[in-house]
């Protein structure tokens, strides 16, 4: 079982940034990948951004140029950097810790974006 705690979410106005943190229970260097997942009210849950444990990194287009997702293997965090803000981000973020076949999500933090 994999602990995954998320921190960073808030209230920002459009064009503003900020910064999402995953703590994780185990190290995340035995992750196969770490990944963001976001969902806003009504709208299924949606990848935001991936990175391997090669540290290849994969994003939606939706935040593609605005939003990087970068891991501290010596903290066992994940970190998702989010610029130009726009008020559709706004959504519940979680992050993902797979392993195998094996998929373990934290509980998430709020995002609110407003116009």
């Amino acid at each position: 079982q994999v602990q995954l705690a998320e921190s960073g979410g808030g209230l920002v106005q459009a064009g503003g940034s900020l910064r999402l943190s995953c703590a994780a229970s185990r190290a995340i260097s035995r992750a196969s990948d770490m990944g963001w997942y976001r969902q806003a009210p009504g709208k299924q849950r949606e990848l935001v951004a991936t990175i391997t444990s090669g540290d290849n990194t994969n994003y939606s287009d939706s935040v593609k140029g605005r939003f990087a997702i970068t891991k501290d293997n010596a903290k066992n965090t994940v970190y998702l950097q989010m610029n130009s803000l726009k008020p559709e981000d706004t959504a519940v973020y979680s992050c993902n810790y797979r392993t195998g076949s094996l998929n373990y999500a934290g509980q998430g933090t709020q995002v609110t974006v407003s116009s």
